[in-house]
């Protein structure tokens, strides 16, 4: 198969992946509202160290306007331009930045050790939260934005940046060729 109809084929499929992972939600009590924690971040650190800054980006780039336009992809079957107006908004831009920055990281090499694969799902991580605090801030202040936007992500945020520094570190294995 061509390089480039190869990596065509892996973006629609890196799309299809992260609107799946989405779905995958479990709502966390906290004060008066419940927040879901799902594997949308999970899925799309994984693309970008897989896909590179590139192809990972324009995955995410995808997933982002489909969502926008109406499809119930986003997490907890989200969906529209308002949801970038609400308090999720920020960590959706945030998926698109932290995508090209981590992507860069696999490109130099990043996913060949679980040591830089976790430190890179770090900075994913925190990339995205600061994008979603800071609007979650600007929306509601910055005493909400860390009781409802930070605080009860914090064991999940461990646990997927775990996940997805061994699930990097494995696939470059696997699949040496298919990726970055």
């Amino acid at each position: 198969m061509p390089p480039l109809v190869k990596s065509i084929l892996y973006t629609f499929l890196s799309v299809a992946i992260i609107s799946i992972f989405a779905q995958i939600a479990y709502d966390v009590p906290w004060s008066e509202t419940t927040i879901p924690i799902s594997g949308q971040t999970f899925a799309v650190l994984v693309v970008g160290m897989l896909l590179g800054r590139n192809w990972g980006s324009l995955a995410v780039v995808i997933y982002l306007l489909i969502g926008g336009l109406g499809l119930p992809v986003f997490a907890d079957g989200g969906y529209g331009w308002e949801s970038f107006t609400k308090g999720t908004g920020g960590f959706l831009i945030g998926f698109a930045v932290a995508t090209f920055i981590i992507g860069y990281l696999a490109e130099k090499g990043w996913g060949q050790t679980f040591g830089k694969c976790l430190l890179a799902m770090l900075i994913g991580t925190l990339i995205i939260m600061a994008f979603g605090l800071a609007y979650l801030a600007y929306l509601y202040g910055s005493r909400k934005a860390l009781e409802y936007g930070f605080y009860p992500f914090i064991p999940g945020a461990i646990l997927k940046i775990l996940l997805g520094a061994l699930a990097v570190f494995f696939l470059v294995r696997i699949f040496p060729k298919a990726i970055v």
